[in-house]
């Protein structure tokens, strides 16, 4: 058994798979490379990956499937991965390889201890911009140890355990009864939530391991193609409200951390409506709300009340314009869009 399966779901993707594949390769026979060709059409990158499982049949495996969507793509690497860990790396992003072997050496060290998921820090490789953004942790979780959610520390406003931060006992995500809409985008949220409710362990690496690019103008994550994708953003996030109601998760820190990570999930949904500038947008953002007060009254009560709730309902064109400014701010600490 591979330590660690690395899924790179891949589509029309020739242009910078390479690099990524290359950045992993250097963990090993120990890292499980599986490079999932999502119906390409467009490039070579079904030859890529061929040529790549080819030449390295013990570290890449080739997974050719229809065109399904990332998601779906992240569900077919998990479905044909062998290792004990399981991790996503996009096809336009990459690691940096020094940090790998240190989380090589934690996950060997640790692979008999029962860990669920290891968390490491991930870097905003942002087109243009001067300096990069680095998520970390080390506030919010003791490093280098197998704790608890007990023992969580506070987690700040930009500060979520994204699906680049993830390393996943695989068994887990079998466990938890994961699965990712098709031809949906946005599903790394979900991939990022619904398996904390099996998450019993978790260990920290102040390591900046995921080298997170931004700025192509076709990125799923560019504001103006969010906005134009509001639907799927929606979809997800009442997916995230669906999966558990948060009453069931009987860890104090757990179900806060989770109530945060809905939050701003929603806060995002919430805004993109506002920002699109269109009535039948702003009846969408409404609508949510609506859907999250009849599927749990509770937890809309919590996110009515919290200080981003109150700012999302702000009346009129001064509150939506207030909104819009608040997220701009944002945006520019912490370094996404």
């Amino acid at each position: 058994m591979k330590l660690l399966s690395v899924a790179i779901p891949s589509y029309n993707s020739s242009a910078y798979m390479r690099h990524c594949i290359e950045t992993l390769m250097t963990g090993g026979d120990e890292v499980e490379i599986l490079i999932v060709n999502d119906g390409s059409t467009k490039d070579n990158t079904a030859e890529i990956a061929d040529e790549y499982a080819a030449k390295y049949p013990g570290q890449c495996v080739a997974v050719h499937k229809e065109n399904g969507g990332h998601g779906d793509a992240v569900m077919h690497g998990l479905m044909n991965a062998t290792g004990l860990y399981f991790k996503v790396v996009d096809s336009d992003d990459w690691v940096d390889e020094e940090a790998l072997k240190k989380v090589l050496d934690f996950l060997r060290a640790h692979k008999d201890d029962g860990l669920d998921m290891l968390v490491a820090n991930y870097v905003y490789e942002k087109e243009g911009a001067a300096h990069k953004h680095v998520v970390r942790f080390p506030k919010a979780l003791p490093e280098g140890k197998i704790i608890t959610w007990d023992e969580i520390g506070r987690f700040g406003y930009g500060q979520y355990m994204l699906m680049h931060t993830l390393i996943y006992r695989r068994q887990l995500l079998l466990d938890c009864g994961l699965t990712l809409p098709k031809k949906t985008f946005y599903v790394d949220n979900l991939y990022a939530y619904k398996p904390l409710t099996h998450v019993k362990t978790l260990a920290y690496l102040n390591v900046d391991l995921y080298r997170y690019f931004i700025g192509r103008d076709d990125q799923s994550v560019n504001e103006k193609v969010m906005i134009s994708r509001i639907d799927q953003q929606i979809r997800v996030n009442k997916m995230m409200i669906a999966v558990t109601p948060l009453s069931k998760i009987e860890n104090v820190k757990q179900r806060k951390y989770m109530r945060n990570f809905l939050e701003i999930v929603t806060c995002v949904s919430s805004i993109l409506c506002v920002k699109s500038g269109t009535e039948e947008n702003l009846a969408k953002k409404k609508q949510l709300w609506a859907d999250i007060k009849a599927e749990n009254p509770e937890l809309y009560k919590i996110l009515r009340r919290r200080p981003l709730g109150i700012a999302l309902h702000l009346p009129g064109k001064a509150g939506r314009a207030i909104m819009i400014w608040g997220y701009s701010v944002a945006q520019k600490i912490f370094g996404f869009n």
